[in-house]
């Protein structure tokens, strides 16, 4: 038993180490829908909460996902100032279709590709979608992968939560 003890809190510990020192947002070279450089780095929302969404033009729970928060995205922003950055990791054969696919959304955030992966990769991503919230600071506060209804009024709560307000919600996504 007192090894089991030990060991658990060896793995605390690690865990605790790795996530600390990839808490914020790494360093990885990505593409606009334009296919100009970025560096993820550069995302900021000066010192407001930011959503990261890694999806794929072929993966149904990420679009609808991202369709459920597009319903509530503009009232969220209003509120709480949050922005939502959606990265597609669609790789060379199916990247073409991001573009097309976004302009047809009318998504109102912004969206770039990781067709290489790489930030994919940085931010240990191993399924779509997942999705990571940061604060103010650009830390990781909350994660989740896959997607239930339901899901983006947790993800709402922890915003409010970021922003020191409290939830006025009295069931389905209404808010305001």
């Amino acid at each position: 038993m007192k090894q089991f003890v030990t060991n658990l809190f060896f793995l605390f510990f690690l865990t605790s180490l790795v996530f600390g020192q990839s808490s914020g947002i790494p360093s990885v070279d990505i593409k606009t829908l334009d296919e100009e450089a970025f560096n993820t780095a550069s995302i900021d929302n000066d010192g407001k909460p930011i959503i990261i969404s890694f999806w794929a033009t072929w993966c149904k729970p990420c679009i609808k996902e991202l369709k459920t928060i597009q319903k509530v995205y503009k009232s969220w922003n209003e509120e709480t100032g949050v922005k939502l950055i959606a990265i597609s990791i669609d790789d060379e054969r199916t990247k073409s279709g991001v573009k097309p696919f976004v302009q047809t959304t009318g998504w109102e955030w912004e969206v770039y590709t990781d067709a290489n992966a790489d930030f994919k990769r940085a931010m240990n991503v191993v399924n779509v979608p997942h999705t990571f919230l940061l604060d103010g600071n650009k830390k990781i506060v909350s994660q989740h992968t896959s997607f239930a209804p339901g899901d983006e009024q947790h993800l709402y709560e922890q915003i409010l939560g970021l922003v020191g307000k409290s939830s006025k919600v009295e069931g389905g996504m209404e808010h305001k």
